[in-house]
């Protein structure tokens, strides 16, 4: 049956509020991702079995040994506007969403079973009581000490989210293909541990089956999905192409003839520049020539040329990358996060 606002253009879909939307994963393209969850948690023998919801974004709530799933997996025509609104979709093909769900119901099952507090888990993972800021870590792309599962090296980024990757492996791989991916790596030892662990948990109950709240269930949000939309592009502004757009123009302006253009002066003090910003603030090559490139490529997508004194523009662009690499080390974004 064809709900009401499936056929709304986004002007009118977004004035719609998400608790009027009537989405359920039963039925949709989402089930039979959450059932091959339960079946492979249940080929291990794990009694646990996760609550599955939709909510606003990926996440295990603390302590709930439960996921939430993003609504706008729950439909096409919202997946439609997300791809509209935020340029991806989170998990918007089976083996993403797969990944994704695997990797929260590490989180699930460390709920579950309070594993996290034992001694044998803070000393293979970290203590997870340090600050909780993933978006920030600094990762190490050829480390052995921690498996590949979601991009960006995400096991890095916390004990917790270590543990959740190293699950999320265990239970979606064989023992013997984890073995032979990660022989010779430090990882193995996190992955016997899990197997070990696991083994120690099997066909035992949960101790945990529900304590406390669900965090943004759709049924109960009453925002429209503009309100939500909204807040999440201030949320991740950094990420949008046109984030650095206002800034590159002050430094520089509109490319005239004779001009050389802002991409190629960028290009042609880049080493010096990175070099510099590295020495003063003690930040990584990676991250510094990162953003040299997304600065150079959107000067270069505007247009925009020299018309100032270079020795002016060097002052300038050197000072503008060295205050947003200065706030990353602070903050894990280039520009403050601004929040609801």
């Amino acid at each position: 049956m064809a709900l009401a606002w499936e056929s709304m253009t986004d002007e009118e879909l977004l004035n719609v509020r998400i608790c009027d939307l009537g989405l359920k994963i039963e039925g949709s393209e989402l089930e039979p991702r959450v059932q091959k969850l339960m079946a492979s948690l249940e080929s291990r023998d794990l009694a646990v079995r996760p609550l599955c919801y939709l909510g606003a974004e990926w996440q295990s709530p603390n302590e709930v040994p439960a996921i939430c799933i993003p609504f706008y997996l729950a439909h096409p025509r919202l997946r439609q506007l997300e791809m509209h609104q935020m340029m991806e979709i989170e998990g918007g093909t089976a083996e993403a969403c797969d990944k994704l769900i695997f990797h929260e119901s590490g989180h699930a099952v460390d709920h579950a079973y309070k594993l996290s507090v034992r001694k044998a888990w803070r000393d293979t993972f970290g203590d997870p009581r340090i600050d909780y800021t993933p978006e920030i870590y600094h990762h190490r792309p050829y480390s052995k000490s921690f498996v590949i599962h979601l991009p960006n090296w995400y096991a890095q980024s916390h004990p917790d989210e270590d543990f959740a990757e190293t699950f999320a492996v265990w239970l979606a791989k064989t023992p013997e293909e984890w073995k032979k991916e990660y022989e010779g790596w430090k990882a193995i030892e996190k992955l016997e541990y899990v197997d070990k662990t696991m083994r120690g948990v099997a066909k035992v109950p949960p101790k945990v089956t529900r304590r406390g709240p669900l965090l943004s269930e759709v049924s109960k949000s009453k925002k429209t999905l503009g309100r939500h939309y909204a807040w999440k592009r201030k949320e991740w502004s950094s990420n949008y192409p046109d984030f650095y757009d206002a800034d590159l123009r002050k430094i520089f302006g509109d490319l005239t003839p004779g001009d050389e253009t802002a991409a190629r002066f960028m290009r042609r003090y880049r080493r010096s520049i990175v070099t510099a910003i590295m020495r003063w603030t003690g930040e990584r090559k990676y991250t510094v020539d990162r953003l040299a490139t997304k600065l150079i490529a959107r000067a270069e997508a505007l247009n925009l040329g020299t018309p100032r004194d270079e020795s002016a523009l060097l002052i300038d662009i050197g000072s503008y990358l060295a205050a947003l690499v200065s706030n990353y080390l602070h903050t894990g974004r280039f520009k403050k996060k601004v929040r609801r």
